[in-house]
């Protein structure tokens, strides 16, 4: 291969690639492509050919690349070549290449001289070249010749500026040195898209061709048509040595003795020909990856942190050390512990945002759930009052009683104390769901080792189910306790005076009357369509209303509903909806809100239904109780009591709401620390002080700490990822070492493409001359020598003509060619404008109207890449 400074620059690119592929990702380097640009058999596809170093391209005299040629070079170990629209053959032989490519374009364009956009879809692999795509495209021309359409040149153009558009490519303006500079197409195009010339690099060839006596010494020097990173001279191999079959290395010989030996370019030798043309390109590529580095590395070291911390669990773990084995178990057991510990007794780092866990939702149980259990069950007032008297005569027997029996106080006391036991027992089968749920949560980062957290799960709800029943006896012993003995001289007891005179009422406990108890959303679900729907409020609740307004802002109330008389009942979850609901009613059958006799209001979770009905207990709105009373019961209720029985029964009746709201508060107090001792703590207790004398009577150590198969290859893959990731960016600092970014350019004065080009905005800065001397003679065939600080050169002219529409009358047929950008149209809705003196004969070259323009062959192919 020909390109030394591209083999330079493989094995850093494989390097990354390398790298890369080991962590599994593909580093997209996306290097730029390389397009040739210039007119009819200016050597593009030579010049191409000397960068791949590879003998491949069609050659011959006029248009010999009739469809553009998309070249991808991709690195591989084995050297061959193979076509999109044939890509189960592999050619090894470039002669082949070449003429599968004109048979193709043949395919497509016909054998006279047609053209098509439809590309040619060519990748060639070789240990010798980088991941980089060059494209060969055809030359520009203005006089369509054979199957050409009218428009050719057109055509060509848009077909030019679809690839070097791209901000990704690199563009080699190629332009005969035996052709004026100033009629460069090549150039003019170039500009149009890059104006600014940082990605344009200027080609001259066929500088062995020139007349004798002219040189391009002032073009190579970029002083007669500067470009911003200057041109370079290149001497290809003529046809004949192409058919001699001279090889490329001989060829490069041979145009090193050119430059070494020409009087007119010796002394700049060393910044011409194809190996200096082949350095600056890679030196582009070079500039180009070094760019994509820095975005490569934040990637890789933010890639690198976020695996230090897991990494860091696995770098003190060796499979088969049983030292190893033993100190992960014992640090495993111990973080159980503090998780667990965490957990229940809250901690400030690794706070759950998303939901309540462990030690919250414990507490919710204690202080929502329990106490509204309570007063579920509170006692049903016309039941209770019955109870009373059915007790007070029953003791009395045959007898009429004149005072009110202590015995009957006791017996109902009693009766509603065991009905304590139901609520205490449930709240304790609530913890122990919670615990339980806790301990499988913290078990989860045993998951490495799935015989250690299936055994340290077994041992510890073992634990928690024998601490269970101790639990329930202990909780079961304080109501017996609380039977054993009615103490009616309890500081809170009001006594048999008070009982009589005491009013129910006044006896409710309220809270502060303004106190905001809860605020939240909430649906009103029972508001028909007609009306507006099912709509979402924001509520506040405060100890005697509860109002509701559009937003949180509360801003805008809607209602405000007092707290007398209502009452809580559930209501079941309709079919279709998937929000929870309970309902607030009046119990003196009074509307609640507009006509409804009750609202239902609608929550997304059973947990926020039980939350706000314990907020409105705290307000005083006890739920409804379950009507259970059969028709003996109704009869029962049109009893009418004597007047002496209903005072005792009234006395009583007060004597046990005072006594069982003693007994209340004192459960709620006790529940919780009972619960906290005998099962909670205790747990803690056992996982710190017996799981691992339980875990190591269970099994032996190394069937413990024995990792899953998923565990080792994670950890495995972990610690590869890890050790590629460091190892990327070794790389990436070498390469950065290694490697040197040229510096852009400084900017040339190129006012001459922006006062001939007639498209750029900004105005003419060079003064046009008065005097227009007459057209070059046609046998000029290059740039006239001479101090390039001569205002107007040899090609002088055609800087100071006119725009098209008013260029004077008729001139020779050569005189366009003096003019470097007027010829080839600037706007494809222009047409071009061609003097009067063609020779008759000769097609008109005016593009027709764009709905009739002829159009080329285009097969049914993809056009991209694949």
């Amino acid at each position: 291969m020909g390109n030394r400074g591209m083999e330079e620059l493989i094995p850093l690119v494989n390097k990354l690639q390398d790298a890369f592929s080991s962590i599994g990702q593909s580093c997209h380097l996306d290097l730029p492509q390389i397009a040739v640009v210039g007119g009819q058999s200016a050597g593009k596809s030579s010049v191409l050919e000397n960068f791949v170093g590879r003998d491949f391209l069609p050659r011959g005299s006029g248009i010999v690349t009739r469809r553009p040629l998309i070249l991808q070079l991709i690195f591989s170990k084995t050297e061959y070549a193979e076509f999109l629209h044939c890509k189960s053959k592999k050619f090894t032989d470039f002669d082949e290449v070449r003429q599968e490519i004109e048979a193709e374009t043949d395919r497509v364009t016909g054998t006279n001289k047609g053209i098509s956009p439809v590309p040619i879809n060519l990748r060639v692999y070789s240990p010798h070249v980088l991941n980089l795509t060059l494209i060969d495209l055809p030359g520009i021309t203005k006089v369509p010749v054979g199957d050409q359409p009218q428009d050719i040149e057109y055509q060509i153009k848009e077909m030019i500026l679809q690839f070097i558009s791209r901000e990704s490519s690199l563009i080699l303006a190629v332009t005969p040195a035996n052709m004026d500079l100033a009629n460069s197409d090549a150039l003019k195009m170039a500009k149009e898209v890059d104006p600014q010339g940082l990605r344009t690099i200027g080609v001259i060839t066929k500088l062995d061709l020139m007349d004798e006596g002219t040189d391009a010494r002032d073009v190579l020097e970029n002083k007669l048509l500067p470009l911003r990173r200057g041109y370079i001279g290149v001497v290809n191999r003529s046809q004949k040595d192409i058919d001699g079959k001279k090889d490329i290395r001989a060829a490069l010989a041979a145009e090193r003795k050119f430059f070494l030996s020409h009087p007119a370019y010796r002394h700049m030798a060393d910044r011409m020909g194809t190996p200096h043309l082949q350095k600056v390109l890679n030196q582009q590529l070079t500039n180009h990856i070094r760019e994509t580095l820095p975005a490569l590395r934040s990637k890789l070291q933010s890639q690198l942190l976020s695996l230090e911390k897991e990494v860091e669990e696995y770098k003190n773990f060796r499979p088969d050390d049983p030292t190893r084995k033993t100190k992960a178990l014992l640090q495993m057991v111990q973080q159980f512990g503090v998780d667990f510990e965490k957990r229940i007794e809250g901690s400030g780092d690794q706070v759950d945002t998303l939901e309540l866990s462990g030690g919250a939702r414990i507490n919710r149980i204690f202080h929502e759930r329990f106490p509204f259990e309570l007063v579920k069950m509170e006692f049903d007032e016309k039941d209770l009052r019955r109870e009373i008297s059915y007790a007070i005569k029953n003791i009395h027997g045959v007898r009429t009683g004149l005072f009110t029996p202590d015995l009957a106080f006791e017996a109902i006391v009693k009766k509603q104390v065991v009905k304590l036991k139901e609520p205490c027992l449930k709240c304790v089968d609530l913890v122990i769901q919670e615990l339980i749920n806790t301990v499988r949560q913290c078990t989860c980062k045993l998951g490495s080792y799935p015989r250690l957290r299936e055994e340290t799960e077994r041992i510890v709800t073992t634990h928690i189910r024998e601490r269970e029943g101790k639990t329930k006896d202990q909780i079961l012993l304080l109501i017996d306790i609380e039977l054993s003995y009615i103490n009616t001289n309890h500081e809170d007891f009001i006594g048999f005076a008070n009982a009589q005179q005491r009013n129910t009422q006044a006896n409710k406990k309220r809270a502060i009357p303004n106190q905001v108890i809860r605020r939240g959303w909430l649906t009103i679900n029972n508001i028909s369509i007609m009306k507006g729907g099912s709509k979402e409020y924001w509520f506040v609740l405060t100890a005697e209303s509860l109002s509701w307004y559009k937003d949180e802002e509360e801003k805008e109330k809607k209602y405000m509903l007092p707290l007398d008389n209502l009452k809580i009942r559930d209501v079941e979850k309709g079919f279709m909806s998937n929000k929870h609901v309970f309902a607030i009613f009046n119990t003196e059958q009074r509307n609640v809100y507009k006509d409804l006799r009750q609202i239902e209001l609608a929550c997304d979770s059973q947990e926020d239904v039980d939350s706000w009905k314990a907020s409105f207990l705290r307000a005083g709105v006890y739920p409804e109780k379950d009507q259970t009373e059969n028709e003996d019961g109704a009869q029962e209720n049109t009893f009418s009591m004597d007047p002496q029985l209903e005072r005792q029964v009234e006395t009583i009746r007060n004597l046990v709401d005072s006594y069982v709201g003693i007994i209340n508060k004192s459960i709620r107090d006790l529940m919780p620390k009972t619960i906290m001792h005998l099962m909670i703590n205790n747990t803690k207790d056992f996982i710190h002080s017996e799981l691992l004398a339980y875990l190591y009577s269970s099994a032996d150590q190394s069937s413990l700490m024995e990792e899953s198969a998923d565990q080792a290859q994670r950890r495995d893959e972990m610690l590869r990822m890890y050790h590629a990731l460091k190892e990327a960016l070794s790389i990436i600092g070498d390469i950065s070492t290694s490697t040197v970014s040229t510096p852009v350019p400084p900017p040339v004065d190129d006012t001459w493409l922006q006062a001939s080009g007639g498209h750029s905005p900004p105005p003419q800065r060079r003064p046009h001359s008065a005097i227009l001397p007459p057209g070059r003679p046609p046998a000029v065939r290059g740039p006239t020598p001479g101090p390039p600080l001569i205002p107007i050169p040899a090609g002088g002219p055609s800087f100071a003509a006119p725009p098209i529409p008013s260029r004077p009358g008729p001139q020779n047929i050569f005189a366009a060619n003096n003019d470097p950008f007027a010829a080839p149209p600037q706007i494809p809705s222009r047409p071009a404008r061609i003097p009067p003196g063609i020779p008759p004969g000769v097609p008109s070259r005016r593009p027709p109207a764009a709905p009739n323009r002829p159009t080329i062959i285009r097969p049914a192919e993809p056009s991209l890449l694949d």
